[in-house]
């Protein structure tokens, strides 16, 4: 891949002498509940000067516009992400956000994307076998909304908007006042998605688009980047909740999206695939009264606070 070097340059020396000559305030701390015990943890965000600055400046503003959500600046970075040199970068990161590398199939990696999409052991994250239970399809933080048409999404007076996401009116109408989970990859969380739950697949899809951050910063200043970045989606049917949509949305600094799955035929905790480098995010979206999610997620989403869960664990059940 070509990659215009004078190009990435000035994306830098734009940044650095911006930063430098505006400041942008002090960011507002984002803080998730720690589902395990309860506790109100500040997160600590990866880039957090500059993803305040890009999206809480004028100077900031107009450089995302220009540069930063194009995907030559992913693309790039991408690339150093996968150099055999990239993998000095690994022990800082690990000791920075605490990473559990004995749970990796791996301890010894070839650059900082082979550590970044690694593949846990087997008896590393449990899946909730239970029928009628719908689990975590990734490591992250959420956000649950039961009804999506009563529900200001993210911030007051931005709705979701099914068809705008999806991309398709007529496959909206099925999701009408419908159920919608929003999880959030941070860049230190295990970057691999899975089925949330066994059925078969109908169709993918795929949508070009931009690549925003998805971070928490960004999002309190750009509340439609879901409807504006890159994303893939499968509908697939279940015996108990209908047909759900599985989205994966790409964001600023991340390589690629890869589905690793190969049959239309799928199992709860299969792996479906993973991102490269950066901060993403996985959407599931439910048709109206298919499930009930659970209620200490809806009620930390009420009251402006994602809650931390793991892969496998459960987030909703059917709908009594």
């Amino acid at each position: 891949m070509k990659i215009n070097k004078k190009v990435v340059l000035l994306f830098f020396l734009v940044l650095v002498l911006g930063m430098a000559f505006y400041p942008s305030p002090q960011p507002i701390p984002n803080r998730y509940v720690e589902r395990i015990t309860g506790t109100i943890i500040t997160e600590k965000v990866l880039g957090q000067k500059w993803l305040v600055w890009l999206y809480d400046n004028p100077v900031g503003e107009a450089t995302m516009f220009t540069l930063v959500k194009r995907k030559f600046i992913s693309d790039w970075y991408g690339i150093m992400m996968d150099s055999p040199s990239s993998a000095d970068k690994i022990k800082p990161f690990v000791e920075e956000y605490n990473i559990d590398l004995n749970i990796s199939q791996r301890q010894e990696f070839n650059s900082f994307n082979d550590f970044f999409t690694r593949k846990l052991k087997e008896n590393a994250r449990q899946i909730d076998t239970t029928a009628n239970v719908v689990v975590s399809p990734a490591d992250g933080k959420i956000l649950a909304y039961q009804n999506i048409s009563n529900t200001d999404f993210i911030i007051k007076g931005f709705r979701f908007d099914v068809s705008s996401f999806l991309d398709d009116t007529e496959l909206a109408e099925n999701y009408k006042d419908g159920s919608l989970i929003i999880v959030r990859l941070a860049p230190y969380d295990y970057h691999r998605y899975h089925f949330p739950l066994s059925g078969t697949i109908s169709f993918p899809k795929k949508i070009k688009g931009d690549l925003y951050s998805v971070n928490p910063i960004a999002l309190r200043e750009m509340a439609e980047i879901f409807f504006l970045n890159k994303r893939e989606y499968v509908s697939f049917s279940t015996d108990q909740f209908g047909d759900i949509i599985m989205c994966e949305v790409g964001a600023t600094m991340v390589g690629s999206i890869i589905q690793t799955y190969e049959s239309n035929n799928i199992e709860k905790g299969q792996e479906k695939g993973y991102f490269k480098f950066g901060g993403s995010t996985v959407v599931l979206i439910f048709e109206k009264d298919k499930v009930q999610i659970d209620d200490d997620l809806l009620k930390n989403t009420v009251n402006g606070l994602e809650t931390e869960v793991r892969m496998g664990e459960r987030i909703a059940r059917v709908f009594p």
